[in-house]
């Protein structure tokens, strides 16, 4: 069946307001998102390759800890456990944690690994090449013990558990057994990971992840429907969002609820992130006691916003009812 109520700013602002404050932990593999920026004015000598005359050096939270920043830009209150290698990359993840107001205490150091992190050289604003510093080897198994216990009792205090799994060896199934301790789970699943998150509330998959999940090629409706329900019988799940880039988001429900939202994005500069955006404001929605309709409608607005934006983003209440308004009227 189809259903829902289409979403009007006066709504917006007032699940807005509902979600303010919400307690939300977040458990996953965190990155630092390291970055090069310079510019091109010679190939080397030495190979047939740019010299980048280097002009600044940043960081940014990546994975887990960009699922973070957007619930903080929502004034949700975070926290989140996640593992980190014994290095001086974790003070980074750290420092970046905490600037945004996110209980960084969750982090844990484990020396059989580094912290992962993605260093980026950028010039003229093009990405000339990514260095990868990271194992993604499942953890030993004294580490899962000590990591779900730490969940188990953070998750039992939380409004909503979002795992946000990029396929680096953190998440269990003992780790998602112990964030079962809070009634509102929701994950973004790596496809080879996909069994570990079975009876979780909601799984939020983009179209590729959905197709490489569960062997259907997803090319028109009717193989959208059928990867759907295969997800919502594998799982066990409530509720599956497939986001698919340009053509919006489907939900498909445990009841036989189906919602189909069409893009909202004006123009798209950068899709980098915007999965960790639709999962942390389907999360702090439902966690507000939103209806799943009106949750996934107001995710797919974060995500046009966050889509207008270079490099992974956040989105602002103003900004996202702001394209809510944009919609109504375009």
């Amino acid at each position: 069946m189809s259903f829902g109520a289409t979403l009007a700013p006066p709504d917006a602002r007032a699940l807005f307001e509902r979600m303010r404050g919400r307690t939300i932990l977040v458990v996953g593999d965190v990155m630092i998102d390291e970055w090069i920026w310079g510019s091109v004015t010679r190939i080397s000598p030495e190979a047939p390759v740019p010299v980048v005359a280097v002009n600044d050096h940043s960081f940014t939270l990546g994975g887990a800890g960009n699922v973070a920043n957007n619930l903080r830009a929502l004034d949700a209150q975070v926290s989140i456990v996640a593992v980190v290698g014994r290095d001086e990359f974790a003070a980074h993840g750290r420092s970046l944690l905490r600037s945004e107001h996110v209980d960084a205490t969750g982090l844990i150091e484990l020396t059989d690994r580094p912290t992962t992190r993605k260093t980026r050289i950028v010039a003229h604003n093009q990405q000339v090449v990514r260095a990868d510093w990271e194992s993604t080897a499942p953890l030993l198994a004294s580490d899962r013990e000590r990591i779900a216990a730490v969940v188990r009792e953070r998750a039992a205090a939380a409004d909503a558990v979002i795992l946000s799994d990029y396929a680096k060896g953190l998440l269990s199934r003992e780790i998602v057994e112990a964030a079962r301790a809070c009634p509102l789970v929701l994950a973004d699943p790596k496809p080879r990971n996909l069994a570990l998150f079975s009876g979780v509330a909601c799984v939020a998959p983009n179209v590729h992840e959905a197709g490489a999940a569960t062997g259907i090629a997803i090319v028109d409706d009717v193989s959208l429907e059928a990867a759907g329900a295969r997800l919502l019988e594998r799982l066990a799940c409530r509720y599956v969002v497939i986001t698919r880039g340009e053509a919006g988001m489907s939900l498909f429900g445990r009841d036989g609820e189906r919602l189909h939202v069409p893009s909202v994005a004006r123009t798209v500069f950068d899709v980098s992130g915007a999965g960790d955006t639709v999962i942390a404001v389907l999360s702090l929605a439902l966690a507000a006691a939103a209806p799943i309709e009106l949750a996934m409608q107001l995710a797919n607005f974060a995500a046009g916003a966050v889509v207008e934006k270079l490099g992974t983003a956040t989105a602002s209440a103003d900004e996202i009812v702001a394209l809510v308004e944009h919609g109504l009227t375009s």
